[in-house]
C-alpha cells in the first residue's frame, strides 16, 4: 500500500474516521438538510432527491437542496402520496440544478409516488442476503424507470449492470444505514447492514484512496469499487464506509503529502 503498511494505515483511517465523523460535519454538508426532517419517510425522499443532485459545489447543493425542501411544505411524504399529477408538475416547474430539471424532478416524484404506493419504504428494494448492494440498486432504478420518461432523465440514476460505480446512490443509503449514535448519519433503515454498504466513489475520494495506496484502478467505475471494497472491509468488516469520513475529510481539509 504504498508507502504505507497495512497496520499504520488503519490507525490512520481510524483515527480520520473518528475526526470527521462529527455533527460539526453537518454545517457544510448537504445531509444537514435531511435533519431539518423529524420522520424517516420524509427523510428518505429529500434524501434520495439531494443524493441524486449532489454533485458539483456543495454550497450549490444545500441551496438546491433546500428548494426542494420548500417546494415539499416541509412535508415530503404527505406531499407526494396526496398530491395530483397536476400539482406534482406544478410543484417542479422552474426547478433546476446544473443538467438536473423540472421534468427531471417530476418524474422522479411521480415515480416515488407510485413506490409507495406499493411499500412503505425504499428500503424494501435493497433487502437481501448478499454482500453488496448493486442488485437493490438495479432493483430501484428498473422500478422507478417504469414511470414515464424523457431518455435523458435516465443519466440521473446509476446503473452497476453498465459498470457505474453509483456514488450518489451509495451515498444516500450510507445515509440511510449507517446508526445515528455520532448525530451524523440517520440510521433509519433497520432491514439494512451497515457490512453491505459501499463507499461513494468520485473523482476526490478516488485520488484520496490512490494515494494511499487502497486503490489501483486508474477508472471511477464499478471495479474500481468492489477494489476499495475489499480494502476497506478489510479493516472493519461491519462498518467499511465510516472510512468515506476519512478520505473526504483528508481531500477536503487538509493539505498532506500523502
Amino acid at each position: 500500500m504504498g508507502k504505507w503498511n497495512s497496520t499504520d494505515l488503519k490507525i490512520y483511517l481510524d483515527e480520520k474516521a473518528e475526526q470527521y465523523e462529527k455533527p460539526g460535519f453537518l454545517e457544510t454538508d448537504p445531509l444537514g438538510i435531511l435533519h431539518e426532517l423529524d420522520h424517516p419517510s420524509d427523510q428518505e425522499i429529500l434524501g434520495l432527491l439531494v443524493a441524486t443532485i449532489a454533485w458539483g459545489n456543495r454550497a450549490s447543493i444545500i441551496k438546491s437542496g433546500c428548494d426542494l425542501l420548500k417546494r415539499l411544505d416541509h412535508q415530503p411524504y404527505t406531499f407526494i402520496v396526496n398530491a395530483t399529477e397536476l400539482e406534482l408538475k406544478q410543484m417542479s416547474k422552474g426547478f433546476v440544478h446544473r443538467t438536473f430539471n423540472e421534468n427531471d424532478l417530476f418524474f422522479f416524484l411521480s415515480s416515488l409516488k407510485c413506490a409507495y404506493t406499493q411499500s412503505s419504504s425504499l428500503e424494501s428494494f435493497f433487502i437481501s442476503p448478499e454482500s453488496r448492494l448493486d442488485q437493490g440498486i438495479i432493483n430501484l432504478r428498473t422500478f422507478l424507470l417504469q414511470t414515464p420518461h424523457e431518455t435523458r432523465t435516465r443519466k440521473h440514476l446509476a446503473d452497476p449492470e453498465k459498470s457505474s460505480a453509483s456514488k450518489r446512490l451509495h451515498l444516500f443509503l450510507r445515509w440511510m444505514v449507517r446508526g445515528a449514535e455520532k448525530g451524523v448519519d440517520l440510521g433509519i433503515w433497520k432491514q439494512v447492514k451497515t457490512s453491505q454498504l459501499s463507499c461513494p466513489l468520485d473523482v476526490h475520494s478516488g485520488r484520496i484512496a490512490r494515494s494511499l495506496g487502497l486503490l489501483t484502478r486508474k477508472q471511477n467505475d464499478l471495479k474500481a469499487l468492489i477494489e476499495l471494497d475489499t480494502k476497506l472491509r478489510a479493516f472493519d468488516s461491519n462498518d467499511p464506509v465510516k472510512y468515506d469520513f476519512a478520505l473526504f475529510g483528508i481531500g477536503a481539509f487538509e493539505f498532506v503529502d500523502l
